[in-house]
């Protein structure tokens, strides 16, 4: 076996049952900051909302690999996502020196997200956020419901599995 098939295993036998078991049920809800909308107007995070269906909400950069990794394979099946009325909210992390690269980035790859920029890192202080990418699965009440750290292929159709399971309740 090559090293990197070993590794990639390795990482998939500590991740996976790290997001199985990710802290359930939390009955958080969304902290109340101020973020920008990609064209630099202020949104407080209280209003997201996604008209009582599940959603995702994931920090990332554009400078982090498994971000860009986690964001493009949802890409690949958000059209099945929004069929079912489930939508994620993208919030970069970026600071003042790569903030000029998340436009282009987003306009490049044609992600269909809403997206947000949390300039100053109150959201991500605030939810907890020490590295990215960090994804949380909001329930259709707003309750933070899951959330995992890091990406390995497969764990799109993991969140995938837990919104429809939230649909179903």
């Amino acid at each position: 076996m090559n090293l990197k098939k070993a590794f990639t295993l390795l990482t998939i036998a500590v991740l996976v049952p790290a997001w199985l078991t990710a802290r359930e049920g939390t009955g958080r809800t969304i902290p109340e900051v101020t973020i920008k909308t990609l064209e630099g107007r202020d949104f407080q995070t209280t209003q997201f909302d996604n008209k009582g269906k599940p959603y995702v909400v994931s920090f990332w950069a554009t400078w982090c690999r498994p971000c860009l990794k986690e964001l493009n394979a949802i890409a690949d099946i958000y059209p099945e996502w929004q069929d079912l009325g489930f939508k994620l909210i993208a919030v970069s992390t970026d600071d003042a020196r790569t903030r000029a690269n998340i436009q282009p980035m987003v306009n490049g790859r044609g992600w269909e997200y809403e997206f947000y920029h949390d300039e100053n890192g109150d959201f991500r202080r605030a939810m907890g956020v020490n590295s990215v990418p960090h994804t949380f699965i909001i329930n259709g009440e707003g309750e933070i419901i899951s959330q995992h750290t890091s990406f390995v292929d497969g764990m799109e159709w993991e969140m995938y599995d837990k919104l429809m399971e939230l649909l179903e309740e």
